[in-house]
């Protein structure tokens, strides 16, 4: 074999090593970005969901102040005790909210603000901060869980996951509400 035959042979080697390398480099850096993304998309979804349970718990809390409040249901907690809970319940959904800050895309974040106003209206009027009718009371309801669904689908969105939970194939669903009491029809 002459020297040009080895140089060949030597220069064919180094190139296959070199390109074995380069391609479980960039299989190895794939990889690692793919677990980071993952990662990260089970860190917002367990965000996500925690924010929305921050949510509900306020709403049902403010749901049973205002009945109690407005006599549609006895209650054997005090306005005081369901204030203190509703205080909490209100801590808890600040911090839920701070998470979906850190981790969420822009459309979460803004459909995350919109959720915190319909809910701080509910909140209020339960208190007695505003004040409002019935009829307002269940439009204020009806704008949460609008707000809860929009939510739902900028989250899934920003995870990736097809479908929604709004639109044609998930037509708009009234609340399930107590019937009004006679006495305010």
């Amino acid at each position: 074999m002459g020297a040009v035959e080895q140089l060949v042979t030597v220069a064919a080697v180094v190139l296959g090593a070199l390109t074995t390398h380069l391609t479980n480099a960039l299989a190895e850096r794939r990889r690692k970005q793919h677990q980071l993304l993952t990662r990260w998309d089970d860190r917002k979804l367990d965000a996500y969901a925690g924010y929305i349970d921050a949510i509900r718990e306020s709403l049902f809390l403010a749901v049973e102040l205002y009945e109690q409040r407005e006599g549609l249901r006895g209650n054997a907690r005090s306005e005081s005790e369901i204030k203190t809970s509703m205080s909490e319940a209100g801590r808890l959904r600040g911090r839920a909210f701070e998470r979906v800050m850190l981790l969420a895309g822009d459309d979460v974040v803004e459909a995350a603000h919109d959720l915190n106003v319909v809910t701080l209206n509910v909140d209020w009027q339960a208190m007695g901060k505003i004040t409002g009718s019935l009829d307002e009371w269940r439009a204020r309801n009806r704008a949460v869980f609008a707000a809860i669904n929009a939510f739902h689908d900028a989250a899934r969105t920003d995870l990736g996951v097809t479908g929604s939970v709004t639109g044609e194939q998930h037509p708009e669903r009234d609340l399930l509400l107590p019937p009004r009491p006679r006495d305010s029809l």
